[in-house]
């Protein structure tokens, strides 16, 4: 699970199950699916929580684990950041295992 070395497996992470630079083509949902360890969400009486950013809008977030899926893609090369964010509102600290960036395509039908 860990990508990042540096990271502390005790400590809170996040891994998001994205294959980096996987293509989609228009029309098809972005599957986004993620685990948190070593923390609890504020969903479940906790107080992390996750946001994610595509592109360049605006950031969305989340109190919970649960997968759900992104639509409504034009073609093209596309980012997502999915953030681990700590009780202090600021990404949690822990190597650099907790802001996570994917790119993926996006293909004409």
């Amino acid at each position: 699970m860990l990508a990042d070395p540096t990271a502390d497996p005790h400590k809170p992470l996040i891994a998001f199950h994205l294959e980096d630079g996987k293509s989609f083509r228009v029309g098809e949902e972005v599957p986004i699916e993620f685990t948190v360890v070593n923390a609890k969400l504020k969903a479940n009486g906790g107080e992390f929580r996750v946001r994610y950013i595509v592109d360049d809008d605006d950031m969305q977030w989340l109190d919970s684990a649960d997968s759900f899926y992104l639509a409504g893609w034009i073609p093209g090369k596309h980012t997502i950041r999915i953030e681990l964010i700590g009780p202090d509102g600021w990404p949690y600290k822990n190597g650099n295992a907790n802001i996570v960036t994917k790119e993926i395509t996006v293909t004409p039908n």
